[in-house]
């Protein structure tokens, strides 16, 4: 379904629990950036209105699954921590040359959080699966659920904006240099580490 070149190894699964405060920390920041990125869209493109409403959705359900991230890390007695660099997005936004071409800067911005997004429904996924912790396994199951439409609709807008065989061979390639990335990753408890 998510069309992912790489998928998460079962040992990041352990990783993660052996270091749970830290993941769930790296996670709520995830969710703020989302949110940001979301109301970033909306301030950059206000003229498309049907993207500006579907944008402030997720603005807010993105700032609603942070508010659900630290709720359940205060009820664990653990205190969200300082926001720690993690290149993931940094590395994915590079891949596309800079434009001064609105409609093409918007197609790859939209590309870019479709990939965030499908790769945190995959670690979801793989999360929720393997985790023996059920609060936790269905905490992370319904946020993959979200996740998963997400990505569809940021991949749907970019299909909408421009010829969607150029769309495909740009996401084609992205996909394909994640698969890259993620090969050295999975050693660390983060969302997309």
């Amino acid at each position: 379904m998510l069309g992912l070149k790489f998928e998460t190894a079962t040992s990041w699964v352990d990783i993660a629990k052996d270091n749970l405060e830290q993941i769930l920390t790296d996670h709520a920041f995830a969710e703020q950036k989302a949110s940001a990125n979301a109301i970033s869209i909306i301030i950059n493109y206000s003229e498309e209105t049907a993207l500006v409403k579907d944008m402030t959705a997720i603005a807010l359900e993105e700032l609603e699954h942070f508010k659900m991230v630290h709720e359940l890390m205060t009820k664990r007695g653990m205190l969200l921590g300082r926001e720690q660099h993690n290149d993931y997005a940094k590395s994915l936004q590079k891949f596309f040359p800079k434009t001064k071409d609105r409609p093409t800067a918007l197609i790859h911005r939209l590309l870019v959080a479709a990939l965030i997004e499908a790769r945190s429904c995959e670690r979801f996924k793989v999360f929720s699966e393997n985790m023996e912790d059920q609060e936790l396994s269905k905490f992370y199951k319904d946020l993959m659920i979200s996740e998963a439409n997400h990505y569809t609709l940021f991949l749907g807008y970019a299909r909408k904006y421009m010829d969607r065989k150029i769309v495909d061979q740009k996401w084609e390639d992205l996909i394909k240099f994640e698969a890259e990335m993620m090969k050295t990753r999975g050693k660390t408890a983060r969302v997309h580490g």
